[in-house]
């Protein structure tokens, strides 16, 4: 037993090693030229010593309707000397009786194309259905004594599935958001049975070739691929959605998205499924999506268009009317929320009016995706003194532009706070806090500036000096010498 185990193991070793010396060799078997109108013609495609990676859609034939592939591979060892084969078979079934033509056709194996001549076929009444049994010789029976079993055939399964690049929008002005999404959808009848291959390296890809690169991307960041149900056109699928991101375009143009690949495992069933064996293959099928294109108009004419946020935004604050004393500082929150590009929202506009005082303001945002869009806040926190007894509109202080895509108008966001300043005039107090750069302030500075400048002279007169006399003692050296 163990010399033939040994045997075995080094009949394997050779086959490995020999494998990649064998060429590829197809041939396309032809069924039957008279078939009757309850049987099936087939057109079987084997390939010797390689697995069967791609294939071309088989020739259609006039008055037969395909019944599906089946999928099945042996392995023989003649002579020391291994081989497998696989093979694939479409199935044809008769609407009626005739003569018919399959007609030349070419099929591509793995990237190479291979030809056939085509054939006539009769069909005629219903045949009788007899009933047989055979056997198959099994390389392996001499090794280990044992009766052959064949290897199951594998049927592929129909399947009722896509793939799907998505856009909310297909025309957009410069700085307004779209939705992107990449999903895979199976209907609720489809019976092919699917898994996710290699997804995060696929993805990898797919966004080099799809992410504008003029655009600020706010990623929705999907960690698990979750089934949801979903209704198209009144039929009922299962979403699994692998990307979704929004984007914002810096500039206008077109942003185009190509066809993209997505490659899933679609698993091959056995024809005759048995309770220890294997009952499904793996195989691969590659989806393609559509192409996309989304067209970027720019901005109407404005003198701020290119510094507006686009979107559709309100203002939040945190008081409405407030009291406070001259010279009393107060926080005042001018918040912005909406749809849209909340990152690249800028601080409002200070008017110039007198007598109310304050400094660069605290920020603060929140970014909320979802629902397939991206929203959220983002509030300019100001600390403001005011120096004038009497009611202070805010909103002749501060003002925020932008453009509204939905409208097609810019608007202006102003506060509706109003705030009352009670008692003495604190303006003078607030000039005499101030350091006006005067004369008195520049004294020492401008003193230290001179004291510096004048060291510096005299400390250039003395190694000027000191260079001079080294040259002439030098000089008179060398007279002494001759």
């Amino acid at each position: 037993m163990i010399k033939t185990l040994a045997r075995f193991i080094f009949v394997c070793g050779l086959f490995l090693f020999s494998g990649l010396a064998i060429a590829q060799d197809v041939q396309i078997e032809l069924g039957p030229a008279e078939i009757g109108l309850n049987e099936t013609f087939t057109i079987k495609v084997t390939l010797s010593n390689e697995k069967i990676k791609s294939y071309d859609q088989f020739p259609e034939i006039p008055s037969f309707q395909k019944q599906g592939i089946s999928q099945s591979s042996s392995m023989n060892l003649i002579n020391g000397q291994m081989s497998s084969s696989n093979s694939i078979i479409q199935y044809y079934k008769p609407s009626r009786k005739g003569e018919f033509t399959l007609p030349s056709f070419e099929l591509t194996i793995n990237g190479q194309a291979y030809s056939s001549s085509g054939k006539k076929i009769t069909v005629g009444d219903a045949a009788s259905t007899t009933s047989g049994s055979g056997s198959a010789s099994d390389p392996f029976a001499d090794f280990f004594g044992r009766s052959a079993v064949e290897d199951p055939e594998y049927v592929e399964m129909e399947d009722d599935a896509f793939f799907s690049v998505s856009v909310d929008k297909e025309e957009i002005y410069q700085g307004e958001g779209f939705n992107l999404s990449l999903a895979f959808y199976m209907s609720e009848s489809n019976q092919a049975p699917f898994n996710f291959h290699e997804p995060g390296r696929q993805l990898d890809d797919i966004l080099k070739k799809i992410k504008p690169t003029n655009a600020w991307e706010e990623n929705f960041n999907i960690s698990n691929i979750d089934p949801e149900q979903v209704t198209i056109n009144g039929k009922r699928w299962t979403k699994f959605k692998v990307y979704e991101a929004t984007f914002f375009p810096f500039s206008e143009g077109e942003i185009v998205i190509p066809r993209i690949p997505w490659e899933m495992i679609k698993y091959k069933i056995a024809k005759n499924p048995t309770f220890f064996g294997a009952n499904r293959q793996e195989d691969f099928k590659t989806f393609y999506s559509n192409p996309k294109t989304i067209k970027v108009k720019p901005l109407p004419p404005h003198p701020l268009k290119n510094e507006v946020s686009v979107g559709q935004f309100q203002i939040r604050e945190n008081i409405t009317t407030i009291e406070v004393e001259t010279g009393q500082g107060f926080d005042y929150n001018f918040g912005i929320s909406g749809v849209g590009n909340i990152n690249a929202v800028s601080a409002p506009k200070r008017l110039p009016v007198a007598n109310l005082n304050t400094y660069d303001p605290n920020v603060r945002q929140q970014i909320n995706r979802g629902y397939g869009r991206v929203s959220g806040i983002k509030e300019f926190n100001y600390y403001i003194t005011i120096n004038e007894a009497g009611v202070v509109d805010l909103g002749k202080n501060f003002e925020w532009v932008y453009f509204d895509p939905e409208r097609a108008v810019y608007d202006t966001l102003r506060p509706q706070a109003k705030i009352t300043v009670a008692g003495e005039s604190k303006v003078n107090q607030a000039i005499s806090s101030q350091r006006l750069g005067g004369l008195y302030d520049r004294i020492s500075t401008e003193d230290n500036r001179f004291l510096n400048e004048k060291y510096k002279y005299y400390f250039t007169v003395a190694i000027n000096v000191l260079l001079l006399i080294a040259v002439a003692m030098l000089a008179v050296l060398i007279i002494r010498k001759r």
